[in-house]
């Protein structure tokens, strides 16, 4: 039983897969693929925005702190020449805090920055795969429509395609009724003509059918004996000519 199924899955499968090959358009299929792939195009190059968009944030919050480490110097040189080494001190500490946070900064920028190379890389690659695709699906299209057309001429000369093999077995339908059609004629008209069936389309009957046909034969009879006594009548005007 489960040998069974599985060659009736298997044969299911073979003919779905039949059904979906002959309903697919090439072209169709190339186009969607295309647009695919500018869709994939498009989300690279959001990405390489969005990285870019990043790092420029960044760079702004690291040109605010380089404005932040110059004015604590200039505080902590004011604090100390008022004798306040206290406010000194504290604003030396919050430079040193922002000189910690700028080197995380800047390290985030580089690691953006590499990023953004290889994702800027990355699409130009695919841009010229993309382009490259493009002009080998308008070549692969115009081959298919080239062939398809092909195909279709063939198969009209031929007549080995479906509408011409529909066709093809329509006249031989119409011609074996004809036929048919003939033979029955013919039939009837011998049967007719033998008194087997009357032909009720005639007001003769029988009778006079067969009275008709003792007449034409009566002709027939008289034909030939005046083209017999012809013939002996020129035979013997040779005989005495001579």
């Amino acid at each position: 039983m489960a040998g069974l199924m599985g060659r009736a899955t298997v044969v299911m499968k073979a003919k779905f897969s039949k059904l979906l090959d002959k309903s697919e358009d090439p072209n169709e299929t190339l186009d969607y693929s295309y647009e695919q792939q500018l869709v994939l195009l498009q989300n690279v190059k959001r990405g390489v925005a969005d990285v870019v968009t990043s790092k420029k944030r960044l760079q702004l919050q690291t040109s605010q702190f380089e404005q932040s480490l110059v004015k604590l110097e200039t505080q902590a040189r004011e604090a100390l020449a008022a004798g306040r080494e206290d406010l000194a001190r504290a604003a030396l500490e919050r430079k040193t805090a922002v000189q910690s946070q700028l080197r995380g900064l800047d390290e985030q920028v580089q690691g953006l920055e590499a990023q953004q190379q290889k994702l800027i890389s990355s699409e130009r690659q695919l841009s010229a795969k993309i382009e490259a695709f493009r002009s080998e699906k308008e070549v692969i299209k115009a081959q298919y429509s080239a062939a398809e057309a092909q195909v279709r001429i063939g198969e009209a000369a031929t007549g080995i395609g479906e509408q011409m093999a529909d066709t093809g077995l329509a006249i031989e339908r119409v011609r074996n009724k004809t036929e048919d059609m003939q033979a029955r004629a013919g039939a009837m008209d011998e049967l007719i003509a033998s008194g087997t069936l009357e032909d009720f389309t005639s007001d003769k009957t029988q009778l006079d059918r067969e009275l008709e046909q003792l007449t034409s034969q009566s002709q027939v009879d008289s034909e030939l004996a005046r083209l017999k006594g012809e013939l002996g009548a020129g035979a013997e005007r040779k005989e005495l000519e001579q």
